[in-house]
């Protein structure tokens, strides 16, 4: 009997370790940033698109003031309340003193410095499909904002939820590295893919999520509980969004709809952001929301 319970203990011990081990915080490969060079000017274009200071500005921050990415904002969840960190290049109070191979490592697969996990509410399950030279050029606009040294305030989330080694298991459930829609040869359909789906992280939103977080790929942006209280976030499937695509790029510029109602709520930033793109990013996400398929009936 002792060894039948030394045996099961041991093959416990050796099940908890194998998991551990390929749930560890994995960061990039720094061969492949190592010959970057960024540029800012087209960093700046990613950061509009992918809505950096929406979420990491200071609470009530308006125009200029949203450059500095002192964080703060706080996004309640399920699982507890998630609060914006400081990501300005102040190099105590921000992430001035990172390396690029830091950041990309945070932005495409949830790993810090410190070689821990972060949490999902920052949504590199999405960034996960960035270029290299987009990450570089991001980099490199970011040190160029204003830096600011608020502390950043910790998260709230409570047991079991803050044991951090159990971040790894999500990842390997719900992150993944394949699109949701497949390739096509249409250019314009590829851009909006990369904007909706990496990028913008439409889907973060638009999205159902199961009980664990986990977005519901199969339902791809066909809709999801609004976090911050009643109501739901709507679909964005061609079987509820009947615009036009030249009424999505209309709205992703200009924020009225074709009823003549305006924008409202979280997109409202992400309005302001769309419309400073190019009209081909926004005629691009139109395109790939008219040619997404209708969700599968259950």
């Amino acid at each position: 009997m002792r060894k039948a319970l030394t045996f099961v203990a041991l093959a416990a011990l050796v099940a908890v370790g194998a998991v551990l081990f390929v749930t560890r915080p994995t960061p990039v490969n720094e061969a492949a940033f190592s010959n970057l060079t960024g540029s800012d000017t087209q960093g700046e274009l990613v950061f509009i698109a992918a809505g950096c200071a929406s979420c990491h500005h200071a609470p009530d921050a308006k125009g200029e003031a949203k450059l500095v990415l002192a964080g703060g904002q706080r996004f309640v969840s399920d699982f507890g309340t998630f609060v914006a960190p400081n990501i300005s290049p102040d190099p105590q109070a921000g992430i001035g003193g990172w390396t690029l191979t830091d950041f990309a490592s945070a932005v495409t697969r949830g790993v810090s410095p410190e070689g821990q996990h972060l949490y999902p509410a920052f949504p590199y399950s999405a960034y996960t499909h960035m270029v290299p030279q987009d990450v570089a050029d991001l980099w490199a606009y970011l040190r160029t904002l204003p830096a600011s040294d608020v502390q950043s305030q910790p998260h709230e989330v409570g047991f079991p939820f803050n044991i951090r080694l159990g971040l790894g298991l999500w990842k390997m459930l719900f992150m993944s590295d394949q699109w949701v829609v497949a390739d096509t040869d249409d250019e314009s359909l590829t851009r909006g893919r990369y904007l909706v789906e990496a990028l913008a992280h439409c889907g973060e939103c638009h999205t159902p999520r199961n009980v664990l977080g986990g977005l519901q790929r199969n339902a791809w942006l066909s809709g999801a509980e609004n976090p911050d209280g009643p109501g739901r976030i709507p679909a964005l499937t061609p079987d509820k969004l009947t615009w036009s695509e030249t009424d999505i790029a209309y709205y992703l510029e200009t924020g009225f709809t074709p009823d003549f109602d305006s924008v409202g709520g979280h997109m409202v930033e992400v309005v302001e952001n769309f419309g400073k793109l190019p009209a081909s990013d926004r005629a691009a996400v139109a395109a790939y929301l008219k040619a997404l398929p209708e969700p599968a009936k259950n």
